[in-house]
């Protein structure tokens, strides 16, 4: 989902990465011509998902040490921050290449040991920030990596980061990750998304299992809540029955639930939007994966890649959220 609220520079960009993309940019100009530009430009917003808010400048080619490629520097600027990246342009203009140099010294190394070390204190510390206290959740009783979703109903990009994190060849590290998903709608564009939200809490109040079916139902169904004549308050109805079907699968009280669905209280959400933008949210969907923050949806090899660097630097059996949420688990589908 495209930031509405201040300008997110593409992830990519904050990780070492020793060899990371090779794309073809469809050019055969040895000198950069004005179209060769744009192409570029337009790969590399494309391939990296770089928000339309960020300018993108291709530098000139200069001579590198790798033979059949010059040195292209690009620069990305926004939101106050400015930084420059030298590529890997081929002599004949049809790959694009991002080398990053690391210092094999020991001493370099030293250096690094201890920037790793300050840099998972400083996650830890984050995800204490967010309050997770009573948030249903899916996974692993004990974790050793936390996944903390801010997420928006109404969202398609939401709905295809949740068939992702809950894909079944993402099961096996059901007993090593918790997944828990917190409220960040984006009420300009998305308006029944709060309605979603608000119903989703009156169920978790209750039962873990009748917040999960409610929540899977919605994120598989978007369009047919949206419905074909974009009516609002019909919307808001099959949001409502949803709910209701989800307590009654699950004998939740029902006089309980249908007052909450009624009065709408927004209590919790407001706190979730106001803990999101402390910590910098600003899109759907956000994770933070042990701290590490990651914005839009991942693809499923994004998602293991992810999982799998935070499994190897957690130093703790567990690296939860706030407080641990009091729900039971429901079971990883």
């Amino acid at each position: 989902m495209i930031p509405i609220a201040q300008v997110v520079f593409v992830d990519f960009f904050k990780r070492p990465v020793w060899l990371v993309a090779v794309f073809c940019l469809g050019c055969s100009a040895q000198s950069l011509s004005p179209e060769t530009n744009q192409r570029i430009e337009r790969q590399v917003r494309a391939h990296f998902k770089v928000p339309d808010a960020v300018t993108v400048t291709v530098g000139a080619p200069k001579p590198s040490e790798f033979t059949g490629y010059d040195t292209l520097p690009i620069t990305f600027e926004g939101g106050g921050q400015k930084t420059t990246h030298d590529f890997l342009l081929s002599k004949d203009g049809k790959k694009l290449l991002r080398l990053t140099n690391i210092d094999i010294t020991p001493e370099a190394y030293a250096k690094t040991l201890l920037q790793n070390a300050a840099t998972r204190r400083e996650r830890a510390e984050l995800m204490k920030k967010i309050n997770v206290t009573g948030r249903p959740w899916r996974g692993a009783a004990s974790p050793q990596v936390t996944i903390v979703v801010y997420d928006d109903f109404q969202c398609p990009y939401c709905a295809d980061m949740y068939r992702t994190l809950f894909a079944d060849s993402m099961k096996e590290y059901a007993d090593r990750v918790r997944i828990i998903f917190k409220d960040f709608p984006l009420f300009e564009i998305h308006p029944w998304a709060r309605r979603a939200a608000i119903d989703s809490n009156c169920l978790a109040e209750q039962s873990n299992d009748a917040f999960w079916d409610f929540s899977d139902y919605v994120h598989a169904n978007q369009r047919d809540i949206s419905g074909p004549n974009r009516d609002l308050n019909a919307s808001f109805s099959r949001l409502d029955n949803a709910a209701l079907d989800a307590g009654r699968k699950h004998k939740l009280d029902g006089n309980i639930l249908q007052s909450c669905l009624k009065s709408q209280p927004d209590t919790l959400l407001n706190a979730s939007v106001k803990e999101a933008d402390s910590l910098g949210v600003s899109s759907t969907p956000t994770l933070f994966i042990n701290g590490d923050k990651t914005s839009g949806a991942l693809t499923e090899t994004e998602l293991r890649s992810e999982i799998q660097a935070a499994l190897r630097n957690a130093e703790q059996p567990a690296m939860a959220a706030g407080v641990a949420p009091a729900a039971a688990p429901a079971p990883a589908k």
